[in-house]
């Protein structure tokens, strides 16, 4: 049973990639394994924020966050199936990562981005280009 990966920011981009993934794993028994990544702001952009709050968790937060898109887009028992995982740093890189022993790796073509990423370009580009594994990039 081969496993599937999948990144889920919460746009409408990375919800279709994730309903892909799933029927995709229907067809061929895989599990799917649904990620989600935050990174601290830079230094730079850091300086202009308010202090954060002491009890701020952003890891507890990029976790709501994830198990709250799997279930409006899946249903309890549909979220329940997948696995989450999330983690600290670079929304690409983390998807490599995982995506180790994958047998398939899932993005959307457009997801949350902002300032950085029109530096860095998207994510779906760079996994195209650095996968460990073939790549699937729904598109709207």
């Amino acid at each position: 049973m081969g496993r599937i990966v999948v990144g889920v920011d919460g746009s409408d981009s990375s919800i279709k990639a994730l309903h892909w993934a799933v029927r995709q794993a229907e067809l061929t028994g895989a599990t799917v394994e649904a990620v989600n990544s935050w990174e601290y702001p830079a230094t730079s952009w850091a300086s202009m924020m308010p202090g954060m709050p002491e009890d701020f968790d952003p890891q507890a937060v990029a976790t709501v966050s994830l198990n709250e898109a799997l279930e409006e887009a899946l249903g309890a028992a549909g979220a329940a199936a997948v696995s989450k995982v999330v983690v600290i740093g670079n929304p690409a890189q983390a998807l490599l990562d995982r995506a180790q022993g994958a047998e398939l790796l899932v993005v959307g073509a457009r997801g949350h981005t902002g300032f950085k990423a029109t530096l860095l370009g998207s994510v779906s580009l760079h996994v195209t280009q650095h996968a460990p594994c073939p790549v699937t990039v729904v598109r709207d």
